[in-house]
């Protein structure tokens, strides 16, 4: 930074956050209204929660409040003067931060180097990292965060690299910070430390405006909630007096189970169909499973315990060093996906965007990739073949919003979740690794995946589900595997308690 960005930014630092005011504000995708006449008012240091279904709009409501879109229609006022967001870099010189769900840092820079990104210390064009350094331990210590100035942020847990954004947002002088699903792929510790942080924040003056699916989160902080519904404002209000169940109706207009039926038992006799066999990655060591035909086994333990790394070894995408894999007693041919999608082995992987889907590609095309080839003759695609069972997969899942002519990118993470089960279901895989199910989707699309992954086990599959949520594994599973540092430590049937896997899972 040069000395005036260093006064703009002093002097952002220490003016008090803005009245936010929403009059009539409506946004639309290709003839598709996702927002209509949204009015309501965020006051300074408020906790503001924004609440809804998938599609339901919260997410376009934030972006527009962080300078990612412009709205098609209504005013955004701070401090009753009218306010043009069309950029992001409007919106930072507004003093406001967006803080996506997928996170976008420069992994092979440092934590410094990212805080102060395009903002460095400089007089006459050169670099005075001495100011840098001090301002960010500062910025450390007062979070309280954890972080290493000279770490590479490729190196740093997903909960580190979600602090790293949150300091860049303070150094840069916000005093409105927006959160999309800030929890959505954090574990137990680090969310309570993320929350104890927003609180802080908050009391200190800034802003903060948070979409969440975990409804206690956002009762536990919250001081008012908005719920939109399709589109429309349902309400604005404070959030005491309401629970779960309350939030629930207001968001989806019914009551909804919050968990799945319980799995019917494996029948007796069930045979064996997926065997790994001492598996040993760079990352996980001697991983034995059989699941067999019915059977939902779930993987549980810490973050980094290795849950995501077995599930990558069977499917062939992370490099497996030893060990073997075999599907209805054939073998899986060693660290080739191509051949595990051809034994019956599908994987709904940890990242969406960086794994599962093709974002510049319509929903109808990711569904419709991994079984391309059979509906194929002489090189060309039967279309009318691929655009009914497309639909019919697409509405089995209840993706809502355009499947064609939108790329999956613009559709809500919820959707997109919903997409990357879609695609495999329209030839049902023998096996079905599933890392991180449920993450980013509304409490009503939490139940529908839950009672699929069970549909799918009663009808043959065998499924292997790994997730952060302990209570969401223990609710569908009829086995739980426990990891820690990389190995299966112990194994437990459903009827065991949450207590006793932590304390595996911990010792």
């Amino acid at each position: 930074m040069n000395n005036a960005q260093i006064m703009q930014t002093q002097s952002r630092a220490e003016a008090k956050a803005p009245h936010i005011t929403l009059e009539a504000v409506g946004k639309s995708y290709g003839g598709t209204s996702v927002l209509r006449d949204v009015s309501l008012t965020i006051e300074p240091g408020e906790i503001h929660g924004l609440l809804g279904e998938n599609g339901a709009g919260k997410s376009t409501l934030l972006k527009i409040l962080g300078g990612a879109i412009s709205a098609d229609s209504g005013t955004v006022l701070f401090d009753g003067v009218p306010t043009k967001l069309g950029n992001p870099r409007s919106a930072i010189d507004h003093g406001i931060s967006l803080i996506s769900q997928e996170l976008a840092p420069v992994p092979a820079r440092s934590v410094m180097e990212n805080v102060f990104l395009g903002r460095w210390t400089n007089t006459y064009g050169l670099v005075r990292q001495a100011r840098d350094r001090a301002q960010l331990a500062t910025l450390i210590a007062e979070s309280g965060f954890d972080l290493d100035p000279d770490a590479q942020v490729s190196s740093l847990s997903l909960g580190q690299a979600q602090q790293v954004e949150i300091l860049k947002a303070i150094a840069r002088g916000s005093k409105v910070i927006c959160f999309d699903e800030p929890t959505a792929a954090l574990g137990e510790a680090d969310t309570e430390n993320l929350l104890a942080v927003i609180r802080r924040l908050a009391a200190g003056g800034t802003t903060i405006v948070i979409v969440s699916h975990f409804l206690e989160e956002i009762l536990g902080i919250a001081d008012r909630i908005t719920v939109l519904r399709d589109g429309d404002q349902i309400v604005t209000e404070s959030a005491r007096g309401h629970d779960s169940d309350s939030l629930v109706q207001l968001m989806v207009g019914r009551q909804v189970e919050a968990l799945a039926r319980s799995p019917r038992p494996v029948a007796d006799g069930a045979p064996v169909v997926l065997s790994a066999d001492k598996l040993t990655t760079s990352a996980i060591s001697d991983i034995t499973l059989n699941v067999r035909q019915g059977e939902i086994l779930g993987l549980v333990g810490l973050m980094g315990s290795g849950r995501s790394e077995t599930l990558n070894a069977v499917f062939g995408s992370d490099r497996v060093t030893s060990g073997e894999v075999h599907v209805n007693g054939r073998r899986v041919r060693k660290n080739s996906i191509r051949h595990a999608i051809r034994s019956g082995v599908a994987l709904v992987p940890e990242s969406r965007k960086d794994q599962g889907l093709v974002l510049g590609r319509s929903a109808a095309e990711n569904i419709a990739l991994p079984s391309l080839d059979s509906r194929q003759i002489a090189g060309f695609v039967r279309q009318g073949v691929e655009r009914s069972v497309v639909d019919h997969v697409a509405a089995r899942v209840d993706i809502r919003g355009k499947v064609r002519r939108v790329s999956v990118g613009a559709l809500s993470g919820g959707n997109q979740q919903k997409a990357l089960f879609a695609k495999w279901l329209i030839n049902p895989p023998e096996v079905f690794l599933i890392d991180e199910p449920t993450r980013g989707v509304d409490i009503a699309a939490k139940a529908n995946i839950h009672n699929l992954i069970i549909e799918l086990a009663e009808r043959g599959t065998a499924v292997v589900v790994a997730s952060s949520e302990l209570e969401e594994v223990l609710s569908i599973s009829h086995r739980l595997a426990v990891m820690r540092q990389g190995r299966i430590v112990a194994e437990y049937d459903r009827s065991v308690s949450p207590d006793t896997i932590m304390a595996t899972a911990f010792l």
